[in-house]
């Protein structure tokens, strides 16, 4: 019997669309796996389903964390932990959806056995980090941990300022950490991966479209309302894609055309990455166009039904 659906795929690729469909005809649930859909501060910017959209299927860890809070992919595999066994006693379908590859790497080959960061510490190690810029912090990682730091971009500051801490608080090398790993909450063998992959140029324009689309639907006063709290620039959902520009025009450090051009080439930069991450990191995932999606996942669902 299969135990979950996972649908991943690039930005902008249909995800959540298939998922509802799916949802509604198994009786599943949709669950996310973005790491910027669990933030409760951005539905716009982030693409998160509409009211109406979560009104049409079950939704789960959708918009439930506050932007003030650090989240990760612990906190999320914790809360996914939780969740499947939920369902799994109720004998509803997960169908987990979303761009994060981090998260179904986590739920296909166990976390990283990291020890925990004491929030003192990771105060300390944000308060010197404060003023430094992304490459800054990346050279000063270079000089404790080089191993963690050949693997993280110099543009990355969410993950080097996460490497600090742990080093910070164990004197160990983040690397040192990364190959002892949990055991996974899925059985690949009884979950089935699909990743959509859209033709790149046909997804670079759906992409740049979704984004001014998003302007008139107020992503603006979002990330105005998000400004207006002061968070520290740090937290991951100041760094989701389009909000870095739209603050920066905010602030009079650009301008308006110019802080959409950025959302928009930022945004298309992440989906050749999540494209890359699945190539190299989810050979589980089987890549499918996203025209054919449906057929390839129902064929796989009567494929496994006419077995038992």
């Amino acid at each position: 019997m299969i135990s979950a659906l996972l649908i991943a795929g690039p930005t902008a690729s249909g995800k959540s669309a298939l998922a509802i469909r799916l949802a509604q005809a198994t009786g599943g649930v949709v669950v996310n796996a973005d790491s910027m859909q669990v933030y409760a501060d951005l539905r716009i910017i982030t693409a998160r389903p509409s009211l109406e959209e979560e009104a049409s299927a079950p939704h789960r860890l959708f918009g439930h964390v506050d932007g003030s809070v650090n989240f990760s992919v612990g906190k999320w595999v914790e809360e996914a932990r939780i969740l499947l066994a939920e369902l799994a006693a109720q004998g509803r379908l997960p169908i987990i959806t979303g761009g994060t590859g981090m998260y179904f790497k986590a739920l296909l080959r166990g976390l990283s056995d990291i020890p925990a960061v004491p929030d003192d510490v990771r105060a300390q190690v944000r308060a010197q980090a404060e003023g430094m810029t992304a490459p800054e912090l990346h050279a000063r990682l270079a000089l404790n941990d080089p191993a963690t730091a050949a693997r993280l971009r110099p543009s990355d500051p969410q993950r080097i300022l996460r490497a600090l801490e742990v080093y910070a608080a164990t004197g160990q090398p983040l690397a040192s950490f990364q190959e002892r790993r949990a055991p996974p909450l899925l059985n690949p063998a009884t979950a089935r991966a699909f990743f959509l992959a859209p033709e790149r140029e046909a997804l670079k324009a759906r992409i740049d479209a979704r984004f001014e689309a998003m302007m008139g639907q107020g992503a603006m006063q979002e990330v105005e309302a998000l400004a207006a709290r002061g968070l520290d620039p740090a937290l991951p959902v100041m760094r989701a894609h389009g909000v870095p520009g739209l603050i920066a025009y905010l602030a009079g450090q650009t301008t308006l055309p110019e802080a959409i051009a950025r959302g928009q080439r930022d945004t298309r930069a992440y989906a050749k990455r999540q494209f890359t991450f699945v190539r190299h990191q989810l050979p589980e995932f089987q890549m499918v166009a996203p025209e054919a999606a449906w057929e390839a996942v129902s064929g796989a669902l009567h494929s496994l039904s006419s077995r038992v």
